[in-house]
């Protein structure tokens, strides 16, 4: 892609000051560390800059992650900035891990969680249908769409009234691109089921959606346009890919108390890519 010179504001980099806006909040971050893909500087993740961010806006934060050493890291980013997190280790494809996270992120912190972001996806498996083997269309979904299913089971009936949740997807599930046929429809079925936690949580005040980022520059991102360097070159609307911390402002947003009317949505975070 072509970048222009855009002005962006300093929501964009990171470097906007924290305004309360979740204030006393306790946050379950799933995903939250960051794979290195071996580049010195890479771009900060969109889990990792959700987990920063909400913590600089006054939330109580887990960290959860396969990971522990990343999730420790993301955690080592938050007390840089005098807040407060802590990390649990756990692989959400198996539900005695997903278990023992909510109840570790409960006592954690101290008290039912309100917030849960669910940042978990991978894009394996061969291109095109003629590539999709069933094992690795199984481990996908096992990943993209079960495991989340196994987190919002689970936390569900122990999140507080007036909880939110947000699923972190992509513009995969709105529009045929990825040339992934796992990815693209485990990502589709995401938004299905936000629907129905929706629909399920709505008796006690309990929000559900789904964030769908585009063109992100991040380490995920660019490990993607090395595998399909035509991605690196789509012409976005808004002249650039976007930022870890993009994803994270609008997660803040469906988070807070300010989306207190929105649920069963999906927000595409993509500079117009699927509007445009």
């Amino acid at each position: 892609m072509s970048e222009r010179h855009v002005h962006t504001p300093p929501e964009s980099s990171g470097d906007a000051p924290g305004r309360g806006r979740l204030s006393g909040r306790r946050i379950l971050i799933v995903g939250g560390g960051q794979m290195d893909i071996g580049e010195a500087d890479t771009p900060i993740g969109n889990g990792r800059a959700i987990s920063v961010l909400f913590a600089r806006e006054g939330a109580g934060v887990a960290v959860a992650d396969r990971d522990l050493a990343s999730a420790e890291a993301t955690v080592s980013l938050v007390a840089r900035e005098n807040h407060q997190a802590f990390a649990i280790e756990a692989d959400v494809t198996r539900e005695a891990d997903v278990a023992r996270m909510i109840d570790g992120a409960i006592s954690g912190m101290g008290g039912a969680l309100d917030g849960l972001v669910l940042n978990v996806g991978i894009g394996a498996g061969g291109a095109w249908l003629e590539g999709t083997s069933l094992e690795a269309w199984n481990k996908v979904f096992a990943v993209n769409i079960t495991s989340h299913m196994l987190c919002v089971k689970h936390a569900l009936p122990k999140l507080a009234e007036g909880s939110s949740i947000v699923f972190v997807s992509s513009i995969a599930g709105m529009t045929a691109g990825s040339r992934l046929p796992a990815y693209d429809s485990s990502k589709a079925a995401l938004q299905g089921l936000c629907r129905h936690v929706a629909f399920e949580g709505a008796r006690r005040g309990i929000r559900a959606n789904v964030i769908a980022p585009g063109l992100m520059d991040t380490s995920i991102g660019r490990l993607a346009s090395r595998g399909r360097p035509g991605r690196a070159t789509t012409n976005v609307p808004l002249g650039r890919q976007g930022t870890g911390w993009e994803t994270a402002y609008a997660a803040l947003f469906l988070i807070s108390d300010e989306s207190a009317y929105i649920t069963g949505q999906t927000l595409a975070v993509d500079g117009g890519l699927t509007g445009l």
